[in-house]
């Protein structure tokens, strides 16, 4: 009967790395990382199984502690045994892109997977469902994948000496490093080099991916975020390049951007979010740009959606809007593109092909406060938080929330409050539960959580259209067609 190690050790080399002569190298290697204890295993594992097998070992012989981050760390470097070295990647990657990029794309992110970069285990966690609204189906994901902060982990992450390499978790530098205590490990991590505008960048993917083949673009350069015409441009060459994929960009100010805005990079990846499927509500046309389809799409935020063959009109008509709405105040509508030199206007840009037009989607955002709105006056209110009070980036700008793992358990709470099967509720989901009660009077056993789900879609439609700067009402919308012709 083969033993956990000697089943392991036969995985890696079936996985074309190592041949039958470095049998014995294997074995002494992974004897190191996990104890020389080893166990007789009665069934055939997948690697994914044996390697969370060997770190209940390592923990077992004391080679690690209990600790999640170790944990993370020994599972990344087991893994790095099926996995190639950056230059075979790169490599392989490019050879099979000059005869298909679908198929160099498909087998990146097959090796992601395989090798436990993309934690497809704990991404199946997630809580997703759809609710129909107004502006189509809107997504909604409860993320449940990344692990939560460990105590004992902080503790231990305050005794270590202070450390800023890798600068952040989308530099380069990040290939292949071990991890620490409260840094994720990323030994098994693999990033593709390709050029763009004479630059080198990375695509990789997330490893807690939020929809099909989430994939991040970033600089090879610790460089700061910024909106500017090169943005599109890269967005462009970028959804040339890696056909199939959109790419788009968080903003690039505080409350309206992303959570990081020191390393430039852009998202992507293989879906069709809610606001892609979103129409044209009203065509515009701008002078001197008869080439490029424009219009106001139909969506809680204020988007312009542009769309032409002509990449270089696409772009220079893009450019023309963001320097417009970074100057563009209207005091009628409580609008302001800076106060006292900051400025306030930036948007969150999306690209993508249809057939052989590009199509970019700029939404309109501006971060300014009020004593009314600390948080922000175009960011989700007060009345809202209780499901979503984090700033609205990329993602969920396009229709798909990612929610916060606290409303796993509040709603089954919620859902025994409209049964009538406890009396309370968080405070702050109070008033929303009275209202779904009031809203629905026959709450039974069978439909409260597709009750709860759907109500969840509305208060999310709400979010975005909190963060809209032009509202959907007649004074909104003829607001937004006063800045459209303002465009020269």
């Amino acid at each position: 009967m083969p033993t956990l190690v000697q089943q392991f050790v036969t995985t890696v080399i079936a996985h074309g790395l190592f041949e039958e002569l470095d049998r014995a190298y294997l074995v002494n290697r992974v004897f190191a990382l996990v104890g020389e204890h080893d166990t007789e295993v009665a069934e055939e594992l997948s690697i994914l199984e044996l390697k969370d097998a060997l770190v209940a070992q390592a923990i077992t012989s004391g080679k690690i502690s209990d600790l999640a981050d170790e944990q993370d760390m020994l599972g990344a470097e087991l893994m790095n045994f099926i996995t190639p070295s950056p230059s075979q990647v790169n490599r392989q990657f490019w050879e099979t892109y000059a005869e298909s990029p679908e198929k160099a794309i498909a087998d990146f992110y097959h090796l992601s997977q395989a090798n436990d970069y993309i934690k497809v285990k704990a991404i199946a966690q997630n809580i997703a469902f759809e609710t129909e609204t107004e502006f189509g189906a809107l997504e909604i994901t409860i993320n449940l994948s990344k692990p939560e902060k460990d105590p004992k982990a902080i503790a231990a992450a305050k005794a270590m000496p202070s450390s800023d390499y890798p600068k952040c978790m989308l530099c380069l530098e990040n290939e292949g490093y071990q991890g620490r205590i409260g840094y994720p490990a990323r030994t098994n991590h693999r990033i593709i080099r390709f050029d763009l505008q004479g630059q080198t960048w990375g695509f990789q993917y997330s490893p807690y991916a939020y929809f099909n083949e989430h994939c991040i673009f970033l600089h090879g350069q610790h460089v700061p975020m910024g909106i500017t015409p090169a943005t599109f441009s890269r967005l462009l060459d970028i959804v040339e390049q890696f056909p199939g994929y959109f790419a788009g960009s968080n903003a690039d100010l505080p409350i309206v951007g992303g959570s990081i805005l020191t390393h430039d990079h852009y998202q992507g990846g293989r879906h069709t979010f809610p606001m892609e499927k979103a129409p044209i509500e009203t065509p515009v046309a701008f002078a001197g740009f008869e080439s490029v389809e424009a219009g106001i799409v139909k969506w809680p935020m204020s988007v312009l959606r542009l769309r032409s063959k002509s990449k270089a009109d696409i772009l220079a008509l893009a450019e023309k809007i963001l320097a417009a709405w970074q100057s563009y105040s209207d005091d009628t509508l409580q609008i302001k593109a800076e106060t006292d030199g900051t400025p306030h206007h930036t948007v969150t840009p999306i690209a993508r092909r249809v057939g052989d037009a590009f199509e970019l989607d700029l939404v309109l955002r501006d971060n300014q406060t009020s004593e009314e709105f600390p948080d922000g006056i175009y960011h989700p209110h007060p009345d809202v938080q209780h499901i979503k009070k984090e700033n609205i980036g990329l993602i969920e700008v396009m229709g798909l929330a990612i929610l916060p793992p606290r409303l796993k358990a509040e709603m089954a709470e919620v859902e025994d409050y409209l049964l009538g099967k406890s009396q309370h509720v968080a405070p702050y989901h109070q008033t929303w539960a009275d209202q779904i009660l009031a809203k629905h009077p026959s709450i039974t056993p069978a439909n409260v959580t597709a009750i709860i789900q759907q109500e969840i879609g509305l208060v999310f439609s709400r979010v975005l259209e909190d963060a809209g700067v032009y509202k959907r009402t007649p004074e909104g919308q003829a607001g937004f067609l006063r800045f459209v012709t303002s465009i020269k």
